[in-house]
């Protein structure tokens, strides 16, 4: 099935009523490798022989400032940040958001002070409650032509960048799979809840006593998991905030809703095959990685920004990890067991308020040489090692989790939607979830604290 992807429009009022964020593309933390504590990574190496970008000399010795809220690509924006000063002459700061700081509290904060940065990592919710009073407006621009099925408009304009592509679902290590079974695993063979989870029962069969990985972190439970609810109610962004204003209205009645019901089902299933069953709020993110890539596990419920955590585990690029999608019922025709969600999770919002011409014009050179730059574009997918949402950009993913929702993008088995909700939705029924899944509630229990927090927004 082939479902064009759909550009998201959101209206003003919601860019004022919730400062969000959807905390697609989260990482706390990197799992470490106990057998070479003291490896040097690996770069990949950037040809910058061919260059044919025409910089304007007349902003050279001009400084702007770029906040990033992605962690794990910090070291990675320093590295472009050198190289577009070597060619261009201006002066990139990179300032990093800290653990546990939220990026529109540390946005918000740096106006208040008058002080803001040039550009601005964000989440798209950010972006969306910042951008008709603070962003500069970058309709115009000609990367937007490059970008179109990723773009976020705010009242029919465009006031921020698209970073990069995330998806997220049931991450698969084929080499441990077909080990245990003893035969090739097809993942498109399996198509249906009853299909994933007769998988798992061969799997136990086999040997892998329990084959799943489960964060028990609000984070995950409370946007990359419960999300679902919204964002699969036809795939779109435009249906996932349909169904919110539903369920806030109270029209939406949830414990008929056939989403969240076979949301639950799926997660169900999700806990009785945890590797932490016996204690799922111990579970340690860091031990994940290194229990999927050592055959402990087979899944591990996340997105293509898990991979830095594999990698540190001692998984290599070239080994066959790939997603699953989030079975959510037994209909082979539905979309969401088809396909993959994936969706522009990173914004860059340009200072419209403060930031003087100069460093405009500086910043707007910046974000045209990644897009359009022999060396920005192979920065941006090789160093940065993240899926360009650019149309012209030639260059792949290395890795397998990146290179599979690429993949998935590419054949028209990614889905683009994004749920607008409230920043304190993962944490509010990130605990209920937690809740749900240590079994000290049920799902009616669940079912009341999402409906008391939407009726509280």
């Amino acid at each position: 099935m082939r479902r064009k992807v759909r550009k998201k429009t959101v209206a003003a009022v919601l860019a004022m009523a919730l400062a969000a964020t959807s905390l697609t593309g989260c990482r706390f933390g990197f799992a470490s490798d106990p057998d070479d504590p003291n490896q040097v990574e690996e770069k990949v190496p950037i040809d910058t022989s061919i260059d044919t970008f025409a910089y304007d000399s007349s902003l050279k010795g001009t400084s702007i400032t770029l906040l990033n809220s992605k962690a794990e690509i910090q070291v990675a924006l320093e590295e472009m940040s050198v190289i577009f000063e070597e060619k261009s002459g201006v002066h990139v700061e990179v300032m990093p958001v800290t653990d546990g700081d939220s990026p529109y509290t540390k946005v918000v904060s740096l106006y208040n002070s008058g002080n803001p940065p040039t550009l601005s990592i964000l989440d798209t919710t950010d972006v969306i409650a910042l951008a008709e009073e603070k962003a500069e407006d970058l309709s115009a621009e000609e990367w937007t032509k490059e970008a179109e099925d990723y773009l976020t408009e705010v009242n029919g304009k465009v006031y921020s960048f698209p970073l990069c592509i995330e998806g997220r679902g049931l991450i698969y290590n084929q080499t441990v799979i077909e080990t245990a079974l003893g035969e090739p695993f097809d993942p498109t063979s399996i198509k249906t809840q009853a299909d994933f989870t007769a998988l798992l029962d061969r799997l136990v069969a086999a040997g892998i006593e329990k084959p799943i990985s489960m964060a028990k972190e609000d984070w995950s439970l409370g946007a990359h998991q419960l999300q679902y609810i919204y964002e699969t109610s036809d795939g779109t962004s435009e249906g996932a905030q349909e169904v919110i204003e539903q369920i806030k209205s109270g029209e939406l009645d949830l414990k008929n809703y056939n989403r969240l019901t076979e949301f639950l089902n799926t997660f169900d299933i999700l806990k009785t095959y945890n590797v932490a069953k016996g204690d799922p709020l111990g579970a340690d993110y860091d031990e994940m990685a290194i229990d999927l890539a050592d055959g402990k596990t087979a899944f591990w419920f996340n997105g293509n920004w898990a991979w830095p955590n594999l990698q540190e585990a001692g998984a290599k690029n070239d080994d066959a990890y790939g997603f699953l999608p989030y079975f959510l019922n037994n209909d082979e025709n539905d979309f969401a067991n088809q396909m993959i969600q994936g969706s522009p999770s990173k914004q860059v919002m340009l200072d419209g308020e403060v930031a003087d011409e100069n460093q405009k014009a500086a910043a707007k050179e910046f974000l045209n040489w990644i897009v359009y730059s022999e060396i920005g574009q192979q920065m941006l997918v090789k160093t940065c090692n993240v899926i360009p949402p650019f149309a012209n950009n030639p260059y792949e993913p290395e890795d397998p989790l990146s290179k599979d929702i690429y993949l998935h993008v590419q054949n028209g088995t990614a889905f683009n939607a994004s749920a607008i909700v409230p920043n304190d939705h993962w944490a509010v029924l990130g605990a209920a979830m937690q809740k749900y899944l240590a079994d000290r509630s049920d799902r009616d229990e669940l079912i009341e604290s999402i409906e008391e927090y939407w009726g509280q927004q």
